[in-house]
């Protein structure tokens, strides 16, 4: 590989790093994420009416055991371990939120480990939940999740080859 290719490679990476060790000043949330999982939601973000009420603080995907996750957006691992017997992983983003990963069984990262957007979390052990914080207050992530969409593709009747399909988008919001 040519050492210009390398030298980029290096700074790309060293970017990365950095921006998710270095404290945020005034870094915004990205406007789209894909889902962590792909499955379909099966109970949406329902607000708690107070602090110890019954609400979702997060989004329930349909999922079933043994379906990987993925982290939607590049992070620190702040928690990673079991409670009450469920499996958690909490990454803590560099604009400040917090994404929780739960329902996961036993995985292999670590607090302190770093992880970078599309990088697997773990595995489902059951329906899936991803959860999302600012500070100590929990905040809808269905606005942050986003779909793909598939662009029109013609295809011709005449016997010539099909022009390839273009990769989908992302796209959030209505």
């Amino acid at each position: 590989m040519p050492p210009h290719i390398r030298r980029r490679q290096l700074c790309v990476a060293v970017l990365v790093v950095t921006s998710v060790l270095q404290p945020s000043v005034g870094i915004t949330a990205p406007s789209c994420w894909k889902a962590p999982v792909d499955a379909p939601v099966d109970d949406p973000f329902r607000r708690p009416a107070c602090r110890w009420c019954p609400g979702n603080r997060g989004i329930e995907y349909d999922t079933v055991q043994g379906v990987p996750v993925f982290a939607v957006a590049t992070g620190r691992v702040t928690f990673a371990g079991s409670v009450a017997g469920t499996g958690y992983v909490v990454i803590r983003h560099a604009d400040g939120l917090r994404a929780t990963y739960a329902n996961l069984a036993v995985g292999s990262l670590r607090a302190g480990d770093v992880v970078t957007r599309g990088s697997r979390v773990g595995v489902s052990s059951g329906r899936f939940h991803f959860g999302l914080r600012q500070g100590s207050r929990y905040i809808d992530p269905a606005p942050m999740i986003g779909r793909l969409v598939y662009a029109a593709r013609l295809i011709p009747t005449d016997g010539a080859a099909p022009v390839a399909a273009r990769p989908p988008t992302l796209r959030c919001g209505t």
